[in-house]
């Protein structure tokens, strides 16, 4: 149902018309804005439900400004591959938190997408170092790289990207130093996930010949 003055858009499904459970619903509701994050590039978070209605019930909203968009062509379809799904799923979480500032997991999910095909520090490492660079070379007015070659220093970027990046913040032993109230830190890992968002959609393109197309059909 569409956003109005007094309540938020909603997605509704018949579980008995489907033949379906709750939660086997919220999983296709799931996998619907992870296939909308993914082409229009932005975050999409799953707010509260409940199930019973016998037809679907608007949801009020809170009290927040919004616009209202009178015609939204989409037409796509969940991927059958169920690492496609995966990786949009984990792009999906990595947006949402990028945008609500839980940057370490945007961080960590960017690289989890890579490692869907690329198992191993060496698989994903090799990974890294041949699409950082093609990235580079097409990207050459873009201040994110820049931005990110500044912080990598000496170190080469595939190597900063495991062990400055992934290992700093999934893990909190003596090589883990991120401190999530360091303002130099987070800055710096803002950056890191600007260039990491840019990998991982090259590397769902790439390897799941995924259209970003509203209106594909695919």
């Amino acid at each position: 149902m569409p956003k109005t003055k007094e309540h938020v858009q909603s997605v509704h499904i018949d579980l008995a018309a489907n033949r379906v459970d709750e939660r086997t619903a919220m999983t296709v509701i799931n996998r619907f804005l992870s296939v909308m994050v993914w082409c229009d590039d932005n975050f999409a978070i799953a707010g509260f439900g409940w199930s019973g209605n016998p037809v679907p019930v608007p949801v009020t909203k809170r009290d927040l400004a919004f616009t209202t968009a009178h015609h939204y062509i989409f037409d796509r379809k969940i991927p059958g591959s169920e690492e496609a799904r995966r990786a949009l799923a984990l792009f999906r979480e990595a947006r949402n938190a990028q945008q609500n500032g839980f940057v370490s997991y945007a961080v960590l999910n960017y690289y989890k997408i890579i490692e869907i095909r690329n198992h191993g520090k060496e698989a994903a490492r090799k990974w890294f170092l041949a699409n950082f660079e093609a990235l580079r070379a097409t990207s050459t007015k873009n201040d994110d790289i820049s931005r990110f070659l500044a912080l990598c220093g000496s170190e080469p970027p595939h190597k900063y990207i495991h062990d400055s990046c992934r290992i700093a913040v999934a893990h909190a032993g003596k090589h883990s130093k991120s401190d999530p109230d360091d303002a130099h830190e987070i800055v710096r890992l803002h950056t890191a996930a600007r260039v990491m968002h840019l990998l991982a959609r090259r590397f769902i393109e790439a390897e799941f010949a995924i259209s970003d197309v509203m209106y594909s059909g695919g």
